[in-house]
């Protein structure tokens, strides 16, 4: 009860006077660091919580998924030996890529709570990043070019390139590009073509860059534009046809000078001498024909 009726006296007192009562705070909002480096998080409060005052730790991921770092005075198992708590801040001995994102540090007592919270960036240099660029692709079609690097911390911004100069975000400010319709966005890497021409034909490769150290490249790799050879089927069609037009007109040719009826008798001439068949003859009615059979014998 005389706790109540102290924090009521200094709410008022701190009215009066315009100081900040049972507030958190923190002298460094945002901190950023190399990974497997150490890194300190600032968290101090104001003396009407109490000597008592618990002060706990979250950690918040860049999904809003909440995870507890100290609780009751002590680190968590995920958090073990990795962390200390200390009168006033928060100290990681060694931080990875997976500690970016948001702490809260909530301090509590006499009835009151507040919380200060601080970013904390782990810089991770970019990596050589995945790049899916189709090396054949239909004039007219939708193309899109793709490129990531899941490793660089903060997140990169992409640049890319054909023929070894950069594509400009908007391409119709620049002589070089103004007739390229495409759309590129740096933050998540895509280079979509709505209607692929002829002049998008050439080596593409993509650039990641971040603050924690120098920009990768992926491989440069062709994309060739191929369209459909209307010529080519027309100009085949049309010998086609003069082919079949050519058969016609000489069937009907030797069909008319009788041919066609020569060739027909003589091939049923041959079929049937083909047909007929030798059947020898014997000169005694008693032997079988086409058999010869041994008369008489000679005796030595």
């Amino acid at each position: 009860m005389l706790g109540l009726v102290f924090a009521g006296l200094l709410l008022l007192r701190a009215a009066a006077t315009g100081a900040q009562t049972f507030t958190a705070s923190t002298s460094t909002p945002s901190v950023k660091v190399k990974e497997n480096q150490g890194a300190d998080l600032k968290c101090s409060h104001t003396a009407d919580f109490g000597a008592d005052a618990r002060v706990e730790w979250k950690f918040q991921d860049d999904k809003s998924t909440q995870s507890l770092i100290i609780y009751r005075g002590e680190p968590t198992i995920n958090y073990a030996g990795r962390v200390e708590q200390y009168t006033g801040g928060l100290r990681f001995n060694r931080v990875t890529r997976k500690d970016t994102g948001t702490y809260i540090c909530t301090v509590a007592g006499s009835g009151y709570s507040s919380e200060a919270k601080i970013s904390l960036t782990v810089l991770v240099a970019p990596s050589v990043p995945l790049c899916r660029i189709a090396t054949s692709v239909k004039l007219g079609t939708n193309v899109k070019l793709a490129c990531s690097d899941g490793q660089a911390s903060p997140p990169p911004t992409y640049k890319w390139y054909k023929n070894d100069e950069p594509l400009p975000l908007d391409p119709s400010k620049f002589p070089n590009f103004k007739n390229m319709t495409y759309k590129l966005n740096p933050n998540t890497g895509t280079l979509v073509f709505s209607r692929v021409s002829q002049m998008d034909e050439g080596q593409y490769f993509c650039e990641s860059t971040n603050e924690a150290g120098p920009p990768k490249r992926c491989v440069a790799t062709k994309m060739a534009v191929y369209g459909v050879n209307t010529g080519g089927i027309v100009a085949g069609v049309i010998i086609l046809l003069i082919l079949l037009l050519l058969l016609i007109v000489g069937l009907w040719f030797a069909h008319r000078k009788g041919y066609l009826t020569k060739v027909k008798e003589r091939v049923s001439g041959s079929r049937q001498q083909n047909s007929a068949v030798y059947r020898p003859t014997s000169d005694n009615g008693d032997e079988e024909e086409g058999e010869f059979k041994q008369k008489s014998s000679f005796v030595v």
